[in-house]
C-alpha cells in the first residue's frame, strides 16, 4: 500500500507494479502516450479509497483534467473529462457514451492500442485541438471566478 507522502509518479509506478499483469502493462503504455503528447501534462492521484486499495486513480491534467486511468478486474478504463466535445473519427470511445461531458475507452485484455488514433484523439499539441479547448475553458473559468471575487 502506498504512503501519503509519495509523489504522484511514485504512486502510479506502484499501482502499475502492484497490478503485475496485463492491466499494469496497459496502464503504463497509456501513461507513456499521454505524457509524451504534451510536455506540460502533469499527473496526479485522486480518489484514494479502500475500494481501490488506497491506490487511487491516476489523473493527467493540462490546465484542467484531460483524462483518468482506472483499472478493474477485466479492463482498463481511460476516461476523458471533456470527451463528448472531442471528435472521434476512429470510434475509440466505447463507454460512458450517454453523458454530455465525458467519454471513456474500455480496454480489455489482448486489445491492441491504436496509438495513432489515441494520439489524434486528444489532439496533437501542435494543432492544439484538445489543449486549446482545455486552456480556453480553464481560462474562462478562472476569469469568471475572478469576476465574482472568488479565488480561482
Amino acid at each position: 500500500m502506498a504512503h501519503s507522502d509519495e509523489t504522484p509518479a511514485a504512486l502510479i509506478d506502484a499501482t502499475i507494479a502492484d497490478l503485475g499483469d496485463w492491466r499494469g502493462a496497459l496502464l503504463a503504455t497509456l501513461r507513456d502516450l499521454i505524457l509524451r503528447a504534451e510536455p506540460g501534462i502533469t499527473e496526479d492521484v485522486k480518489w484514494r479509497k479502500p475500494s481501490n486499495s488506497m491506490r487511487g486513480v491516476p489523473v493527467w491534467s493540462y490546465h484542467g483534467i484531460i483524462c483518468t486511468g482506472e483499472t478493474y478486474k477485466t479492463y482498463v478504463k481511460m476516461t476523458f473529462a471533456k470527451g463528448a466535445a472531442l471528435p472521434d473519427p476512429a470510434g475509440l470511445f466505447n463507454a460512458s457514451l450517454e453523458g454530455n461531458t465525458r467519454r471513456a475507452i474500455d480496454f480489455h485484455e489482448g486489445v491492441k492500442v491504436n496509438e495513432k488514433a489515441l494520439k489524434a484523439l486528444p489532439g496533437d499539441p501542435n494543432q492544439g485541438e484538445l489543449y486549446q479547448k482545455v486552456v480556453r475553458d480553464a481560462a474562462e473559468a478562472k476569469l469568471t471566478q475572478l469576476r465574482k471575487g472568488q479565488e480561482p
